[in-house]
């Protein structure tokens, strides 16, 4: 049965950290410069309907690195940027490539898409979830804190597609999140009762971060909401992660945001930058943690 990364859902909590174990043994393997071909003949197909860094760069560097190949699709370049059906699309490409990852805007997309396809679909970001970033970030408090079960951590700003994630992954994984939002920019409510015996919402990023492990935050304008800057700066005044709200965390906390980050607005530059901050680990382990996904779903 082929089966899909749309969600962290898709995998059981076992699953999961058998993947990031996985992770974890392949980031050493990069570090002593070993590089195995366990890929080798298998081709990814990234279709973005957005731009990106982190998330190219990653999908792409993984497959060579596991001795595959990559090939990319812009709007420009395949045919659905043109009204080709997304399922027409779908049944194509799994007669031509091994698995896809897709960057889109709204969610009902890839749902579509894997609905009709007959290789492993990626979500690499939809206007709902970012659930390939939410492995990343597990792996990196795994890295610098022993592990998440139990942990605290705050989500502060946007109530958008990266808080959604940690809100999914705090039932996967089983640790408790505080959320503080300006109200009107909350989380679903749907999944908020689907999560509610692990996620708190409140008004106050000081009350959020009182004693946590992490904490979180996120661009306040998500690519497509530029012309709202101005309205969301005033928003979300108040909810910049400085030091001050730092100090307010455990001692040993520890500092995510999985950037592009905007110093001054939804963090400052001296957490960004300060002995608390992981966000290079955070960035780098995109890298590892895709690598083990795209081998499980080929089950190599």
């Amino acid at each position: 049965m082929t089966r899909h990364f749309i969600s962290l859902l898709d995998l059981s909590p076992d699953e999961l950290n058998g993947l990031l174990d996985r992770a974890d043994a392949l980031k050493k393997e990069v570090r002593a410069g070993r590089y195995s071909t366990a890929l080798q003949g298998k081709t990814l197909a990234l279709m973005f309907d957005k731009s990106s860094t982190r998330t190219r760069v990653s999908f792409e560097t993984g497959m060579n690195q596991l001795g595959g190949g990559s090939l990319f699709l812009s709007p420009n370049d395949a045919q659905i940027g043109r009204g080709e059906p997304i399922e027409d699309t779908a049944r194509v490409l799994s007669r031509m490539v091994d698995i896809v990852a897709i960057r889109t805007g709204p969610h009902e997309n890839i749902i579509r898409f894997a609905e009709h396809s007959g290789i492993p679909v990626i979500n690499a970001l939809t206007d709902f979830n970012h659930p390939c970033q939410l492995l990343a970030d597990i792996m990196t408090v795994r890295e610098h804190l022993g592990g998440i079960e139990g942990k605290q951590v705050a989500y502060i700003g946007d109530g958008n597609n990266m808080c959604h994630s940690w809100m999914i992954a705090s039932r996967q994984f089983g640790f408790s999140l505080r959320i503080a939002t300006p109200g009107g920019y909350r989380p679903e409510s749907d999944l908020m009762d689907a999560c509610s015996d692990c996620v708190i919402l409140s008004d106050s990023p000081h009350d959020a971060v009182s004693g946590v492990d992490v904490v979180v935050t996120d661009t306040w304008i998500s690519m497509g909401q530029e012309e709202e800057k101005q309205r969301r700066m005033k928003d979300f005044e108040g909810y910049t992660v400085d030091a001050a709200m730092m100090k307010e965390a455990a001692d040993n906390a520890i500092f995510l945001h999985c950037l592009p980050a905007y110093r001054g607005y939804e963090v400052t530059e001296d957490v960004i930058e300060g002995p608390q901050s992981v966000v290079w680990d955070e960035a780098e382990n995109r890298l590892h943690a895709q690598k083990a996904l795209i081998e499980f779903l080929l089950e190599i």
